[in-house]
């Protein structure tokens, strides 16, 4: 798994492809599965693992098929969740993985029951 010990995703290692975001949630057990359903069906994404807690898929571009692994991490006892989505290739993304978190949030955003607090 590629989590920490202590229960969080790590952190971006480049900046400029890498982003990695945290929000909390009333329902988090709802949430969670509401953020794995609209990850799931992200265009061109090969789930790699999915467990209560846990989601990692790879995503690819278009044109190139450029990898860009997305991960999901629900910390229950925070109620919160951690979405990462990072370049495998190259220092710059080009806005890629912020524009594939702000889908899932703008998607999210769309079922009133589940609106993230970010933190």
């Amino acid at each position: 798994m590629a989590y920490k010990k202590q229960q969080e995703l790590a952190q971006c290692a480049i900046t400029t492809n890498c982003l990695l975001i945290e929000w909390k949630f009333q329902s988090i057990n709802n949430a969670y599965e509401e953020i794995i359903h609209i990850c799931n069906s992200l265009p061109r994404t090969q789930v790699l693992e999915q467990t209560d807690y846990y989601w990692h898929g790879v995503c690819r571009s278009l044109i190139f098929r450029f990898p860009d692994d997305l991960e999901v991490l629900k910390i229950s006892n925070r109620g919160t969740i951690q979405i990462k989505s990072a370049s495998r290739i190259g220092a710059s993304d080009l806005g890629v993985n912020r524009m594939r978190i702000n889908s899932i949030y703008k998607e999210l955003m769309k079922n009133n029951k589940n609106k993230p607090v970010l933190i």
